[in-house]
């Protein structure tokens, strides 16, 4: 790319911003569709994996009423495609038409490129004489471009039956934000009643079983596209996303599951088979070579986002001194040595990762047996009361002190770590035992669940409770790296970038079982350029 510097005000400008903005392409129709859309689109649209000159375009059509997900019924059909510079299409920038079936689920996804860099689009498909409704997306920019600000909702842990996607309702108003991160669990793969939110059923999953085949996964993935709040905010931003393990089955990994039984739900290669071609087939995330979903966006000379598989490579979970191994591995060889390379060798300043599962070191060993029960079902814990959360990067030292080593052997700063998984909310400085508290080598912000239980709903306590609050103040004196926790609230989180400084700003729902429920502002930690120190802030002004 030619080395190009893009002010605030051409990129606003470029974007079709509002004149208050300030960050680097403002929502405009943010939740708001330009057309209702028809019932041979009823599971939305979406975009994702944005570039300089291209988006990734999503939808289904539903051709005929037969054609539902997972039913292998319906014809093959065409379905047009349109990207334009306005919402009304009156300046159609590219077009055309891809063909879906049976065989695909009737989704359809659309590689565009041609477009201009740091640029707002409106886009929409179209099935014989009728049209989706109208998605908002928008390219990123050049990679040489000074960009003064970028800013993101991050999500993770979305569990249809235990509430509603009001965390994704919240995000799609804003009309701040130039993207989406999601680390991590969409859909979970329970049957109904298996893991619902504190021993309620908010609303049932279909299918109503487990999911283990490919109809099994399509209709999942069908059901939460019909959830409103979920279609408006893919319809407003584009998203870069990964997976954890419920896309499959709890705590998975390379050769099978917690919650897989071999024989009596079939092999495990067979089911992640499925559950990935259901995935592919439903979400904007672009598929690399043999599959690979790990890969890097960029936004300018501002940041770059390595987005991490952590399932799909590693080790089976272990305790004990197999935790140390060097042989076993959270992210297999070839995934560590392009994180640790792309890190490094960034031209970014602000080096992100999204990581599925919390890096940092949780030492549970002298936590009381009240506050262990809850988070051993968060963390992996076992019951006799190991000090280590053996599915995260706990279980994993070896990868963990290798990726350390090298940033500090490296000298590189500006690294911060963006996490899902365990549905609550944290604030960490990234160290290890050989750093020492004094020198992390990186941050982490850790996000809340959009609706999945946390510690207070496994206490069958309200949120607040007497007894969260001492366990996140005691996990805290425990691990003196852990600056802040939070352990009952469900929400997400805002992630404000900047050349001087990276923010994380908590948001939780006053109640993830109502549709309508409120959000209120929690807590806000950033980082400085150059330190790997984060502090705690006041309340967010927009």
């Amino acid at each position: 790319m030619t080395n190009v510097s893009v002010d605030r005000r051409t990129l606003l400008r470029l974007a079709g911003a509002s004149a208050g903005t300030t960050v680097l392409a403002g929502s405009v129709l943010a939740g708001q569709p330009a057309r209702a859309a028809s019932a041979a689109f009823r599971h939305g649209l979406a975009s994702g994996d944005p570039l300089p000159d291209g988006i990734l375009l999503w939808t289904r059509v539903t051709p005929v009423p037969e054609a539902v997900p997972g039913s292998g019924a319906g014809p093959t059909v065409q379905v047009s495609w349109q990207v334009a510079a306005d919402p009304d299409f009156t300046a159609v920038v590219a077009a055309g038409a891809v063909t879906t079936g049976p065989d695909r689920d009737h989704t359809v996804k659309v590689e565009v490129s041609g477009l201009s860099p740091a640029t707002t689009y409106w886009y929409r498909f179209g099935y014989g004489d009728d049209w989706s409704g109208t998605g908002r997306t928008m390219t990123s920019p050049p990679l040489d471009a000074a960009i003064d600000r970028l800013r993101m909702g991050v999500v993770s842990c979305a569990n249809w039956e235990a509430g509603y996607f009001a965390a994704y309702r919240h995000l799609a108003a804003r009309g701040d934000l130039n993207l989406v991160v999601f680390l991590g669990d969409y859909i979970y793969e329970y049957g109904t009643g298996q893991f619902d939110a504190g021993g309620t059923v908010v609303r049932p999953v279909q299918p109503t079983n487990e999911t283990l085949t490919l109809a099994d996964y399509r209709i999942r993935h069908g059901l939460y596209k019909t959830d409103p709040d979920l279609q408006a905010l893919h319809a407003s931003l584009p998203w870069v996303i990964t997976w954890d393990d419920h896309e499959v089955a709890n705590d998975a990994w390379s050769g099978g599951a917690e919650n897989h039984t071999p024989g009596a739900e079939g092999d495990y290669a067979t089911r992640a088979a499925a559950a990935h071609q259901a995935y592919f087939e439903w979400m904007p995330v672009r598929m690399g070579e043999g599959g690979r979903i790990y890969r890097r966006v960029r936004f300018g000379r501002l940041a770059e986002l390595s987005m991490l598989d952590l399932r799909t490579y590693r080790s089976k979970q272990a305790s004990g001194t197999a935790v140390d191994d060097p042989a076993r591995t959270i992210t297999g060889d070839d995934q560590l040595s392009w994180l640790k390379d792309g890190l490094v060798n960034s031209g970014a300043q602000w080096r992100l990762v999204g990581n599925p599962v919390m890096i940092a070191r949780v030492d549970v060993g002298a936590l009381p047996a009240w506050l262990l029960g809850p988070l051993g079902k968060l963390l992996g814990i076992p019951e006799n009361g190991a000090a280590l959360n053996v599915d995260q990067w706990d279980g994993y030292n070896a990868d963990r002190n290798e990726l350390v080593d090298h940033l500090r052997a490296h000298g590189t700063r500006d690294v911060v770590f963006l996490t899902g998984d365990i549905h609550t909310s944290w604030a960490n400085e990234l160290t290890t035992r050989a750093t020492g508290e004094q020198n992390p080598a990186a941050a982490e912000f850790v996000v809340p669940s959009v609706t999945s239980d946390n510690v207070n709903d496994f206490l069958h306590l309200p949120a607040g409770n007497p007894l969260s609050v001492a366990g996140a103040s005691l996990l805290r004196v425990t691990n003196p790296h852990v600056r802040w926790t939070e352990l009952d609230g469900h929400g997400y989180g805002v992630f404000d970038v900047t050349p001087t400084r990276c923010r994380m700003d908590w948001y939780h729902l006053v109640d993830r079982t109502k549709r309508d429920t409120g959000t209120r502002w929690v807590a806000g930690w950033s980082v400085g350029a150059g330190s790997a120190r984060i502090r705690q802030e006041s309340a967010q002004v927009s």
